[in-house]
């Protein structure tokens, strides 16, 4: 009987099944503008002034925060044009430093990383929605969560369509959001020509009940560097973008300082009708600002984080299932992971695997607390990741970089990253302690799942035969696509395996 033949069969095939390179530049700046600029703006922008302790110095940190985020954007451009493959900070450092510290990157991201953001943005996204609906109380727990849940497998099932859907769907939402934010600017500036700046003077602008410390700017510094998370996301999709070389620096150069601007001009919008107190006291900084200066339409401003919310989650869901679908193909995780569908040339499975363990987070009660352990792990995957790049410099100084930052930028942003981590581990060890021991619940994962070669038959049979009925299910093939490596020298999928196994 002859044997029976799987999709991945070259004979099943057609000629070209590769993801599609159609990220040009307005689509690049929508992914870095509609990731950083989710919800936060709109709602708590308030960590920034509690820490700083004045308007002026806050001010001031939010510009800061913007210019050490372009400094790392920068660096990421160098490596992505270096290592111009996609899965941003897991490629990077797994090229660099090996497996395992690349896999503990991968692992740390989607376990709790992407999981966490996107279910906390789901959960906003349905509390804004339910809100007329129950004005007087908080949305029902199911209810929240059901709505969550629904945004999420929608979202999912326009990623697994097409591409091109995915990169409108981010386009409107990101012009959404930052015309709503272009509202509250408009009206900050009506309301400064009215006179009220009280709280912009130089004379009021610095003052402070108390002189913040370093242990408090450097909070400070971390709750605006927080804000701007998200920077890095273009470098997950690099063999999507058309033109990466040029490309990246150019949307790198259009969205930090416009999402920098946007930051700054909206916290000076709101003390224009806010007292600093009131911003304090306020659950919905934007919500307490249209309703003071929006007359009947208040709304705008709920509806705004709806849009803020929904295209967030988009561009996480987007880039996220990208580093599922870059660690597969490493051999990090299961191979079905790395194939993507026939006819529309998305990563189904892996876009389900990013879409599954966000709704499993929409089980937990108090979702809330792993934001914590985010922001940390997000700063530690910075770090190492900008680090990566001084090492490639002396390791390999002559390879082909055709974008090459001034050494100062790396090393600068390395002393701010090093300045917030220490400061970090003083103000609250508990929870760096307990983000370090998430990381590194990876390496018995890594041990058992990538270093053991000879797992019993049975399990490698099992693993097949699940990847076999995946196949047949999700209608994927592994892509027939060229895979750049850093010599310059495309690879075809076949050949980049023996390339890595080497």
């Amino acid at each position: 009987m002859p044997a029976k033949k799987g999709l991945s069969d070259p004979g099943d095939i057609p000629e070209r099944v590769a993801l599609k390179k159609e990220i040009g530049l307005t689509s690049a700046c929508a992914i870095i503008v509609g990731n950083i600029i989710g919800s936060g703006i709109f709602i708590s922008p308030k960590g920034v002034l509690e820490h700083a302790g004045s308007v002026g110095l806050a001010l001031i940190i939010w510009m800061l925060a913007g210019f050490i985020t372009v400094i790392g954007s920068l660096c990421y451009a160098e490596l992505g044009v270096t290592i111009p493959k996609s899965g941003g900070d897991y490629a990077y450092v797994k090229t660099v430093f090996g497996g395992l510290p690349g896999f503990l990157v991968l692992w740390s991201a989607l376990l709790v990383i992407y999981p966490t953001t996107q279910a906390v943005m789901a959960l906003t996204f349905s509390s804004y929605v339910l809100q007329p609906v129950f004005p007087a109380c908080v949305p029902p727990y199911i209810a929240s969560r059901l709505l969550a849940a629904i945004c999420l497998l929608l979202l999912t099932w326009v990623n697994c369509s097409s591409v091109r859907w995915v990169t409108r769907v981010q386009d409107l939402f990101t012009a959404g959001k930052l015309l709503a934010l272009g509202l509250i600017i408009v009206m900050g500036f009506v309301q400064i020509c009215k006179g009220q700046y009280e709280f912009l003077k130089p004379s009021t602008a610095f003052e402070s009940q108390t002189s913040p410390g370093v242990g408090h700017i450097a909070l400070a510094f971390l709750q605006g560097s927080f804000s701007y998370s998200g920077w890095n996301f273009l470098n997950y999709v690099t063999e999507e973008l058309v033109d990466p070389c040029r490309n990246i620096p150019r949307a790198i150069f259009i969205s930090i300082p416009l999402v920098t601007f946007v930051y700054v001009f909206s916290n000076v919008a709101y003390v224009t009708a806010m007292n600093p107190q009131e911003l304090l006291d306020s659950g919905a900084v934007a919500v307490t600002f249209g309703e003071k200066l929006l007359g009947s339409m208040p709304w705008i401003m709920p509806f705004s984080v709806v849009l803020s919310t929904f295209g967030g989650i988009n561009g996480y869901l987007f880039t996220s299932s990208r580093l599922c679908y870059a660690g597969a193909r490493e051999g990090h995780l299961p191979s079905l992971l790395a194939m993507i569908h026939m006819k529309r040339c998305t990563p189904i499975p892996a876009l389900l695997c990013s879409c599954a363990t966000s709704l499993l987070m929409l089980i937990i009660a108090d979702i809330y607390t792993l934001i914590n352990y985010v922001v940390f792990i997000n700063y530690l995957c910075y770090g190492v990741t900008v680090t990566a790049l001084l090492v490639l410099r002396w390791k390999k100084p002559n390879i082909s970089r055709p974008i090459k930052v001034n050494l100062l930028f790396p090393i600068l942003y390395l002393l701010f990253w090093a300045f917030l981590l220490v400061f970090s581990f003083f103000s609250e060890p508990v929870v760096c302690g307990t983000a370090l021991v998430i990381i590194l619940t990876g390496v018995p994962v890594y041990l058992l799942g990538i270093q053991w070669s000879k797992k019993p038959k049975y399990f490698n049979d099992a693993i097949e035969s699940m990847t076999f009925s995946g196949q047949k299910f999700c209608f994927i093939v592994f892509p027939q696509e060229e895979i750049p490596e850093e010599n310059g020298q495309p690879l075809t999928m076949n050949q980049n395996r023996k390339y890595r196994d080497a």
